[in-house]
């Protein structure tokens, strides 16, 4: 099993290639880091549902993606 250094490395890289890929749909409001069971995977909060029959990867560079439809994200007040 990866250590949890390299598992967390390569799901960082994956978070910065998601973030180019996942801009082109233009509705994320946010793209993080999470665990998903035992290993880090990618999370990429979206505004709305992407178009019907829009491909979303369900990994990058071996790393899970993990897709949520959040709304729009606000700043609460203070």
């Amino acid at each position: 099993m990866e250590s949890q250094t390299k598992q967390l490395q390569d799901a960082r890289a994956a978070k910065e290639k998601a973030k180019v890929i996942f801009r082109r749909l233009g509705q994320v409001c946010g793209v993080g880091i999470t665990r998903q069971g035992d290993v880090y995977a990618v999370k990429v909060n979206l505004e709305a549902k992407p178009a019907r029959g829009t491909q979303l990867p369900q990994e990058i560079d071996g790393v899970p993606i993990v897709i949520q439809v959040t709304g729009p994200l606000r700043k609460l007040p203070a």
